[in-house]
């Protein structure tokens, strides 16, 4: 095994700081000259690092940002994004971190929502970010320790939030969900929910200050900002970030950068195969002990394709924004053979709610309610949202459908807004999918309902393999060979490329639209 054997790596014992903005600070005390982050950017030790977050926040201040306001950072994954994401909350502010390849109407309508007080952008990694600057006439802003960015005038109408002496209750940082399934929302998270991630990351990850961790996921998301780098903070690694994400520059970072941990999407991994298969390249991946997927249904061809060329168990794990993100994840000591998202982190409670709202049995599969410390505040400006959310219970409905084994092992079936109800057959999208991506031809696909005078159809949408051609037929010839004819779709569209988010999460709300109009 790469790396060594990482199931005899022994966990360690992680107490968090109160703040997010003291992982620096804490790390800076125990190993100053170790390298905390290596980006296009800059490379900073732990003593540069939290010096840098200590000058950025004196910047902040300079530019007239208290507590409770909220600072959008129009990024790329850079050293200077990470540090205004812990040096805002350093001054009981709120960081409102976005993808720079989002349009600007979309930028437009996050900062219209939340309205900061300042506009700040990672310019000098990302030409999306300076063309955002330029449009909201930013001008350029020193920040010590990590070079240039921008900053757009002052909003002198923002109205500060109030600020929370208890961590548990203040904001550390607002995360807008992609809007897969509409209008994105701005969750609330408290330095509390991040901890409790980081604690939970680290520990289930067996991080430790030998470890190097790969971020091409972007911090923006709360897949790259809390299982990507509060995790590795605490636990004294080294963050290597990438602004974005390229298969070959995946493949050099595991062969000559040390990276022994990568988080990813699965169509991280689908690009990483199709790159060995275009150019003939073995992917060596000599330091290489821990790889895991989230953010999107994982297949388990694509699982096995990966394994095989990583020589390491792909691990599979399951959360939401709104969970800071990580409900449960397979186990380091425990790698499974099956699409299982493993046990549920410890410390955070489950509960399977039948459509009458009564609790199924165990193994029968419910939407999927959680408890616990990585539940989010709620959604900023929308007490209706948040209350049809939480329960006065503190109880959180994901909105999916899953069951669990009488191990303890959780699986996701769907979303409870996905299910498709064929001729009075529940039709589960997850299971379509994986059998189209079981064909040789299929890089990846995405299922979705279509309403029809008194029933529902299913319609698949297929991105293609690299140089590989299947046709609709032949699709549709492969699925009814292994599908009840019920699931079989109506139609299958084939695309040059899903719609996806910046994270690689497929947008299904899209994909709806165009199953109405095919």
């Amino acid at each position: 095994m790469n790396g060594g054997d990482a199931r005899a790596r022994p966990a360690q014992s992680l107490e968090p700081p109160p703040r997010v903005d003291a992982l620096a600070p804490r790390g800076a005390a125990r190993h100053p000259d170790a390298p905390a982050v290596t980006a296009p950017d800059g490379t900073l030790s732990y003593r540069e690092f939290a010096a840098a977050i200590d000058g950025a926040a004196a910047v902040l201040r300079g530019l007239g940002v208290v507590g409770g306001d909220r600072v959008l950072i129009v990024n790329e994954n850079c050293a200077a994004a990470l540090v205004l994401a812990l040096a805002v909350p350093r001054i009981a502010a709120w960081p409102v971190l976005v993808n720079a390849r989002l349009a600007a109407r979309e930028i437009e309508t996050i900062a219209a929502h939340c309205t900061p007080r300042r506009m700040l952008f990672t310019t000098a990694v990302s030409r999306d970010a300076a063309a955002h600057a330029e449009r909201a006439g930013a001008a350029t802003l020193p920040l010590p320790g990590v070079g240039d960015i921008a900053a757009a005038p002052v909003d002198a109408a923002a109205v500060a939030e109030p600020v929370e002496d208890d961590p548990a209750r203040q904001v550390a940082a607002l995360v807008y969900t992609t809007g897969t399934t509409g209008a994105p929302k701005g969750v609330m998270l408290s330095h509390r929910n991040l901890l409790f991630a980081a604690v939970s990351g680290a520990t289930l990850r067996r991080l430790g200050r030998d470890d190097r961790v790969y971020v091409a996921l972007p911090i923006s998301h709360i897949f790259g900002l809390a299982s990507g780098c509060m995790g590795s903070l605490l636990a004294g690694a080294t963050l290597h970030l990438v602004p974005r994400f390229t298969a070959e520059g995946l493949a050099d970072a595991l062969e000559h950068d040390g990276i022994t941990v990568l988080p990813g999407v699965p169509a991280m991994y689908t690009r990483l195969l199709e790159h060995a298969q275009r150019t003939g390249r073995t992917i060596r991946a000599p330091r290489l002990r821990f790889a895991y997927a989230g953010g999107a249904p994982l297949d388990p061809a694509l699982k096995v394709e990966a394994e095989g060329v990583l020589r390491q168990p792909l691990h599979n794990g399951y959360g939401l924004t709104e969970t800071s993100p990580t409900i449960s994840l397979s186990r380091i000591e425990a790698p499974r053979a099956d699409l299982s998202v493993g046990p549920p982190v410890p410390g955070i409670e489950l509960r399977f709610v039948g459509a009458d709202g009564r609790a199924v049995p165990r193994g029968a599969v419910g939407e999927l309610h959680v408890r616990g410390p990585n539940v989010m505040l709620g959604y900023y400006r929308d007490p209706a949202l948040t209350a049809q959310a939480i329960d006065r219970e503190g109880w959180f409905n994901t909105g999916d459908l899953a069951r669990q084994d009488g191990d303890g092992n959780l699986f996701i079936v769907g979303r409870t807004k996905e299910l498709i109800i064929r001729s009075g057959f529940n039709v589960y999208p997850v299971e379509v999918e994986g059998v189209l991506g079981q064909h040789p031809a299929v890089a990846q696909t995405a299922v979705v309902g279509r309403t029809v005078p008194g029933n529902e159809e299913v319609v698949a949408f297929v991105e293609l393999r690299a140089g590989a051609a299947a046709t609709p037929a032949e699709l549709h010839a492969f699925a009814a060979a292994h599908l009840a004819p019920y699931k079989v779709p109506a139609e299958i569209v084939v695309m040059p490329a899903l719609p996806a988010s910046a994270t690689g999460k497929v947008l299904k709300a899209t994909l709806r639209e165009l199953a109405r109009v095919t």
